[in-house]
């Protein structure tokens, strides 16, 4: 049916009156936050310093102990292992493909599933608690049941208009499905780090160890192992952003220019990264050093806690801790929308979030967490499917003969493992691909009537349901 695109939106996410609004502007092509990047750039050179000072060290010397040591698995076990997870891998990257198709077809019906599988869980959960006849866990979960039934019941309505989110963040990735390899591109960066970064811990623990008399506990220096878990989560934290910003690029320049935007590898792309990796690049390190600091404080507090000093205080510490971390990593993942967008700096970048957040209402959160739960259910069928086939395998092939009794829960653990993370990552871009519609959708919706006037209507009309604003 027809629609007018104008129609019941004025008061709603797309017409904001309050003067305080700006609309995004495309900034300068210029370096951002110079000083983060290059501190992040300090940080490699100083963990690969590390690593090669001391690490190869610590890895001679373990590797030189452990050589009489019999070795309980045979060469064919690890070549099983490792068949099994080429397998795995092939099976999780051709079932994603075909589960964006089915998403594109069934997005409302995988939005209610994984709603109803909430309250479900909240329902198991009640059954635990009260199998295990602990009174406080009972209450816990009670209430816990309570908010979830009311949580699904408040955003059932706004199920159309996450729908329509969903298609429109899958229909940019699969028109620019480039962006997705360079994901997997990334992973493999963050893996290869973080093989790095161990033998830099293992050095450093060796280094430690040969300081320490034989009388006392070896163990790293809180000061050092404050700067390592910063150092790891700082890098793999901008990684992640790196991609986060590239797919808030492409689907900006998709909604504008969809021209630019329409193949494999466009010129979006390229574009889109280029400015991730450079000029936007120290914006991400300054939104991804917050995160990282944040995150090895609550794990030294966590590590404290676990060795017996003042738990409760601790507790308390982490738990506040976790919350702040989910605050600002949740502020950024919105910041760095706009920086790709628009190639704001950082702190330029959050008012704007402030100032979305408080023009347009919390149904931008509502939307983003409707699909993160169906992403990450979709992530969990597609691991399930990866690690049944792999169990398939197993049978006529007999790879973990080796294992004995375990060799079908080995090749469903490799599967399903191996079939999650997969998923994970190709749902990760279109989370962000989701996002930066949610931003575009209120901040330049005569753009995307323009450009692409079919998935424009089921937004609008999606979203004057939701609201009863008429139509």
């Amino acid at each position: 049916m027809g629609y007018d695109s104008s129609a019941g939106v004025e008061s709603g996410i797309i017409g904001s009156t309050d003067s305080s609004f700006v609309k995004g502007e495309k900034q300068p092509n210029t370096f951002k936050d110079v000083w983060a990047g290059c501190l992040f750039y300090v940080n490699l050179v100083a963990i690969i310093a590390v690593a090669g000072s001391f690490g190869k060290d610590a890895f001679s010397d373990n590797i030189s102990e452990n050589e009489n040591e019999e070795d309980d698995i045979s060469d064919s076990a690890y070549t099983g292992v490792i068949k099994s997870a080429v397998v795995a891998g092939v099976i999780a990257l051709t079932t994603s493909g075909f589960m964006l198709i089915i998403m594109m077809a069934i997005a409302e019906t995988l939005i209610k599933t994984a709603l109803i599988m909430c309250v479900v869980f909240a329902v198991f959960y009640v059954i635990g608690s009260v199998y295990a006849g602990q009174i406080v866990f009972i209450i816990v979960s009670l209430v816990l049941l309570a908010c979830t039934v009311c949580y699904a019941k408040l955003v059932w309505p706004r199920i159309p208009f996450a729908t329509a989110n969903l298609v429109t963040g899958i229909t940019i990735i699969r028109a620019n499905c480039g962006v997705s390899v360079a994901a997997y591109v990334f992973a493999l960066f963050t893996f290869g780090w973080s093989m790095i970064w161990v033998v830099a811990l293992t050095g450093v623990y060796d280094q430690q160890c040969k300081d320490t008399a034989e009388d006392e506990t070896c163990e790293v220096n809180g000061g050092f192992m404050f700067l390592l878990l910063v150092s790891f989560y700082f890098t793999s934290e901008v990684i992640k952003n790196v991609v986060h910003v590239t797919v808030a690029g492409v689907s900006g320049t998709w909604w504008f220019s969809p021209d630019e935007a329409s193949s494999c590898c466009s010129s979006a792309i390229t574009s889109s990264l280029l400015r991730a990796s450079t000029t936007s690049f120290g914006s991400i390190c300054f939104g991804s050093l917050l995160v990282a600091v944040i995150q090895a404080m609550k794990e030294m507090a966590r590590q404290a806690r676990q060795n017996g000093e003042n738990q409760i205080l601790l507790c308390i510490v982490e738990c506040i801790l976790g919350c702040i971390q989910s605050i600002v990593e949740y502020f950024n993942k919105w910041a760095f929308i706009y920086v790709g967008l628009y190639g704001y700096g950082y702190c330029e970048a959050g008012k704007n979030v402030m100032t979305l957040f408080r023009n347009k209402g919390w149904d931008v959160v509502i939307a983003d967490d409707l699909v993160g739960m169906t992403l990450f259910l979709v992530s969990v069928i597609v691991g399930g499917l990866t690690g049944g086939l792999a169990v398939a395998f197993e049978l006529y092939s007999d790879w973990f003969k080796d294992f004995d009794d375990n060799a079908l829960w080995i090749a469903f653990f490799i599967g399903f493992v191996i079939g999650l993370m997969v998923c994970f990552i190709l749902m990760s871009t279109i989370g962000s691909s989701v996002n930066s519609v949610i931003v575009l959708f209120a901040e330049a919706p005569s753009e995307f009537q323009e450009n692409h006037p079919e998935l424009s209507n089921k937004m609008r009309a999606a979203y004057v349901a939701a609201h009863g604003l008429g139509g």
